[in-house]
């Protein structure tokens, strides 16, 4: 039953992303051309409230490349602690490094314990964020919030 539903919520998510993504500006999208990757590590916990930090490097196929500070806050049913070591991201949508800084939309459901895995696809307007990566920790739980891409 507890698959079933989690399973039900994601597909929600996914629908509720895809029509956001799919009303916003079609000519920017046209634009943005630019295809760039997020090498990541991040650590943090949540008790009802989620928090985590961490740093990483962003390189674009134009020869962009910077460093970042990486935020995740949000809230739901959760709790746990995680660490997340070389994580990768990928970011479509995007007509220079510039348009990738700023909050992500998140959402999604987490379980996993001593060693935990994370996938998810997030959106700031017509850009994409899929993010995968794998760590240690104990993580249960459903949850809402932002992920953030800031200069340090």
């Amino acid at each position: 039953m507890i698959k079933r539903s989690m399973g039900m919520m994601a597909l929600v998510l996914a629908m509720a992303m895809a029509g956001g993504m799919a009303a916003t500006g079609s000519a920017r999208a046209a634009d943005a051309n630019v295809d760039c990757k997020l090498r990541f590590n991040l650590s943090g916990w949540s008790l009802i409230f989620k928090h985590a930090e961490g740093n990483g490097t962003i390189t674009c196929d134009n020869g962009q490349k910077a460093t970042v500070k990486i935020e995740v806050i949000g809230g739901g049913l959760t709790a746990g602690k995680y660490r997340i070591d070389d994580g990768k991201g990928d970011i479509s949508h995007v007509r220079s490094i510039d348009d990738v800084f700023g909050d992500y939309a998140q959402a999604g459901a987490e379980a996993g314990v001593v060693k935990s895995g994370q996938a998810q696809v997030l959106t700031k307007g017509t850009t994409s964020l899929a993010l995968a990566g794998t760590g240690e920790g104990v993580n249960l739980g459903v949850s809402v919030g932002k992920f953030s891409i800031k200069r340090p």
